[in-house]
Formats: structure tokens, sequence, C-alpha cells
């Protein structure tokens, strides 16, 4: 009897339980680091050079977080401050070749897992596939109070993957506690407090914003860690974004199979990023930038770049993460799929 309940138990693991539950956090590994924290007037000023190579305007000031809970942002809790974490569990590993889809995780273990409660997350990932019915694209925006979410966030999804491209969102429900493969997530208590404004216009480089702030923190702290997450606004501009198609039994083995794989769009202005960058890997197999994006009309997805620099402007809030946690860390170190 006890060898059946351990079958059928490794049975709905492998095939998909469909029921809209994590795996209990403890049957995962949970690494912490310190990560370089610098004071945010020093980050403000390497941002402004770096940013400065590419794009025409560029402002990088130190302000009082306003309040993100209000247009444009929208977000589900007003700061960026208190216990400020970079969180990323699992990776793209577990997504490619293959999938892994006994990879799910609940965020109602995030409180435990970061320490931090309550905990104000947003960034990206891939979305709940028991609920959506098929994989989907998270953007995350939730609190975590005392294990219970207060969710406003959005998954993005094919809606016929036979019958072409068109492709539909959804902002989940509180009940919906779920995410799965891989995550790349800024989390706070959602205090008010300092954070880093950025607003740059009219793009003059190749480099797509994150990647040029990213970037500049490398030349203006080279050799240390620092994380950075948060919130951007990009107007004026259609944005190149990506949403993922269904889980496939063909390997994705290649850059050019995973292009192929991924659906590409050229989505409407405004949209609000969400999600975290990381200068240099302190060892915990990092994925060095993630950002997702949603909107109020009714379009969500992997951002890549601004496709009209010349017309293009982003505003965002950033702030520094103090450490980084590190849940479910693949073995495998391949950047397949990062981009």
């Amino acid at each position: 009897m006890i060898l059946i309940q351990i079958l059928l138990f490794y049975l709905l693991r492998t095939m998909g339980n469909p029921i809209c539950k994590g795996d209990s956090i403890n049957n995962f590994l949970v690494e912490e680091k310190p990560l370089f924290f610098p004071p945010l007037e020093n980050v403000a000023e390497a941002l402004k050079v770096g940013l400065s190579e590419n794009f025409e305007t560029v402002e990088v000031s130190v302000v009082d977080c306003p309040d993100l809970t209000q247009k444009p942002f929208s977000l589900a809790s007003q700061g960026l401050n208190g216990s400020t974490t970079i969180l990323e569990v699992g990776g793209v590993p577990f997504l490619m070749p293959l999938v892994d889809r006994s990879k799910v995780y609940d965020f109602k273990d995030m409180n435990q897992v970061t320490g931090v409660n309550p905990a104000f997350i947003v960034g990206a990932g891939a979305g709940p596939f028991r609920h959506a019915g098929v994989n989907c694209e998270l953007v995350a925006n939730l609190v975590v109070k005392d294990g219970q979410v207060s969710s406003m966030s959005q998954i993005a999804k094919l809606k016929d993957e036979s019958k072409g491209n068109e492709f539909v969102t959804e902002t989940l429900q509180d009940s919906v506690s779920t995410f799965a493969l891989l995550a790349n997530l800024f989390v706070s208590e959602g205090k008010p407090g300092k954070v880093l404004r950025v607003h740059c216009a009219k793009r003059k480089g190749k480099a797509d914003f994150v990647t040029a702030a990213r970037e500049s923190l490398l030349k203006g702290f080279p050799g240390k860690s620092i994380g950075v997450g948060g919130t951007f606004l990009v107007s004026g501009s259609k944005v190149k974004q990506h949403i993922m198609a269904d889980f496939t039994s063909t390997p994705l083995d290649s850059e050019e199979k995973v292009d192929n794989w991924l659906r590409f769009y050229s989505m409407s202005p405004p949209l609000v990023g969400l999600g975290t960058f990381v200068t240099n890997d302190p060892g915990l197999n990092l994925r060095v930038i993630h950002f997702h994006s949603l909107s109020d009309h009714g379009e969500a997805g992997h951002y890549h770049y601004d496709t009209e620099p010349e017309k293009v402007e982003y505003l965002a809030y950033f702030n520094l993460g103090a450490k980084v946690v590190r849940v479910d860390r693949p073995q495998d170190e391949s950047k397949l799929g990062h981009n």
C-alpha cells in the first residue's frame, strides 16, 4: 500500500497536479548572500554617467518614492523600502530544453523564504500553468502578509496556439498564489523612503534601457555585486516583447529553436515594467536581467527593447537589494534562453 502511494505521488508530480498548490518550500534549497549596498547618491551618479551614453536626455536623482499604488504605475503597495531583497526562484534550465512540470512554487511561502513580512513582490517569471491551462508569462505585482496573498499580478498566454499568435491577459485572483519554473523578483516591505528616480528619453545607443542601466553600474562599481529592482514606465514608443508558447516535446536546445518557439509582438505604450537586474553574479547562478511589463489595455509580456528610439521615454523608480535569496538553484548553468 505504501509503495502504491509513493508511485501515485511521483506520477502526480511528473504529470502536473491540477491542484493549484506549490510544493512545500522545505523541499527546495534556499541560499542567501549579502549584496554590495553603496549610497544611492553614488549609484545615481554612475547611472547618470552611463545612461548619457545611450540616451539624449538623462535625469537621475535620489527622491522620496511616490505612491506607486497610484496611476500610472498602479502597483500593489506604495513604496520600495524595508528589508529590500533580490529573490530568484528556479531558473531557465527548468524550462528548457524540456520542461520540468514539478517545479511549482507558492508565493505564500515567500515571507518565510525571505524573512520579509509583509512582502511587496514585483518582477518577472513563468506563470501558474496549472491555473492557466498552458505555459504563460507572469508579471508579479502582489503583497504577501502572514502567508496571505493580495494580488494584482497579470499573466499573458496564447489564446489558441493552433490558430495563430493571438494572446490574452488576466489579472490573477488572490486565490491563485502559485508560479512555476523561474522568477526574478524584487521584495520589500512596501514602505515609503528614498529611491532612485531615473528619467531617460530619446535613445541614441543600441542597448535597451535596463541593459544600459546595468552596464552603467558595472562600469561605476567594477567587481561588485549590486542588485537593483523596481519599476519603470515606458511611453512614446512601442516595445518589442515576447510571450512563451506552450510547453513543447521538442527539445529547445539552441537559441534559434528558442526564438522560433517564442512569440514576438510590438506592444503599445504605456507599459509598466517590473523586475530586477544584477551587476555581478555572486556565485548563485543568477539571471542578471529579467523584466516583464503589464498594462491596463490588455497587453503584457517579456520586455526586450523599445522600437521607436526617437520617441521613447522611460521613468523608473528603483531601489537596491541588501541581500539576494536564491531558491532551488538549478545545477545546470547554461545561459540558453536568458535573453
